[in-house]
């Protein structure tokens, strides 16, 4: 009985979907002129929710797709067109879809994720996962939200009167906040990448000194308050790797620095051509090329150091925030491209990574004679 639900199920679900969202969006135009479009938009988030506990998730995807035009077309003026006269309204139809979509996504995978764990203490993990996955949604996505929307707010307000300087000064923040948004949710699409499998590695020549400073370029903001420095030598040859993983590496390690280590400790990266080092690693000891990041911080509880790997893994006692992906993501990315990664604490206080890759080398200063 119990599969042939399944199965109608599944053959009907995207009737379900469409139902769903219309009869909802229905309801709610009958009332248009006495409720506000927010609420509205509110409404369509839960709808959208609720499929997602017992819906695949391609159906969930177009029930937030459908859900941001029926907002677009029905509850934001000027009505029945797709034109929308301002920017704020335009960007709170964004930010919707855009909760939509994780929301989605990110219940879809609870939902799997319940399914495939039986045993009771299993079930205990999940729901921490769960309580994780709201205090990321709580904090890491309402946090950049409600500055963006309050900053936007502000600058058109009509009973403020705001100097060229402040404005300048709340474009910035609307440009961190964004800048965080986007961090979070390409965690978030790097990790259904992972899982799917679907990455396959670029590998071509690069520059990691260069990598090095483009990810402090990017992260100048988070790193303002601590001491930076770059060992790298000059004759560092070049790497074959995949420029885009690599950097994404190194992003998230840089950035849970800066994040976790006091103000003022020092943040150290060292790339280095080492192929004599006698590291073994899917029965191959070639592995030339290492980058270690490290801290003088507070380190890692030693207990939890074989966990932090780990996905939505957090610390306990960690700082409220955080979706546990920044580090499962990077040792998916090390191991994608054959490598290694290993942690440890220094024993003065704070933390090490190191990573190894197996990748062929390219001497730059051979290249220039020539």
């Amino acid at each position: 009985m119990k599969s042939i639900l399944n199965q109608i199920k599944r053959e009907n679900q995207y009737l379900i979907c469409v139902l769903s969202v219309s009869i909802v969006a229905s309801l709610c135009l009958f009332t248009r002129d006495y409720l506000d479009y927010k609420i509205v938009g509110y409404l369509l988030l839960v709808v959208v929710s609720l499929l997602a506990t017992f819906l695949d998730i391609l159906p969930v995807l177009l029930s937030a797709v459908l859900s941001a035009l029926i907002m677009n077309f029905f509850f934001l003026k000027p009505y029945y067109t797709f034109h929308i006269s301002n920017a704020e309204d335009s960007l709170l139809l964004f930010l919707f879809f855009l909760i939509a979509l994780i929301n989605g996504v990110l219940t879809n995978k609870i939902r799997k994720a319940e399914k495939i764990m039986q045993l009771k203490e299993v079930r205990v993990n999940t729901m921490k996962l769960y309580n994780a996955l709201l205090d990321s949604l709580s904090h890491e996505l309402r946090t950049p939200i409600s500055t963006i929307m309050g900053s936007i707010d502000t600058i058109q307000s009509k009973t403020l009167t705001i100097s060229e300087e402040n404005k300048q000064k709340l474009y910035s923040e609307i440009e961190k906040a964004s800048l965080r948004l986007n961090h979070q949710v390409e965690n978030l699409l790097n990790m259904s990448r992972l899982e799917s499998g679907v990455i396959q590695p670029k590998m071509d020549w690069c520059d990691l000194k260069e990598l090095v400073y483009n990810v402090l370029d990017s992260l100048k903001d988070d790193l303002q308050f601590h001491k930076v420095e770059v060992v790298a030598g000059e004759n560092l040859p070049l790497f074959k790797l995949d420029y885009g993983l690599t950097e994404q590496i190194i992003y998230n390690l840089v950035f849970n620095a800066s994040q976790y280590a006091p103000k003022g400790a020092k943040i150290e990266i060292k790339v280095e051509h080492n192929p004599d080092i006698d590291f073994e690693y899917n029965s191959s000891k070639a592995m030339p090329c290492v980058i270690t990041i490290s801290d003088d911080g507070n380190g890692f509880p030693e207990a939890e150091i074989d966990k932090v790997f780990d996905k939505f893994y957090r610390l306990q006692n960690s700082k409220t925030g955080g979706t546990g992906l920044g580090l499962s993501i990077v040792k998916g990315f090390v191991e994608a491209q054959n490598g290694k990664i290993t942690l440890e604490n220094k024993e003065e206080g704070g933390s090490v990574f190191k990573i190894y890759f197996p990748a062929l080398v390219m001497n730059t200063a051979a290249i220039s004679n020539e």
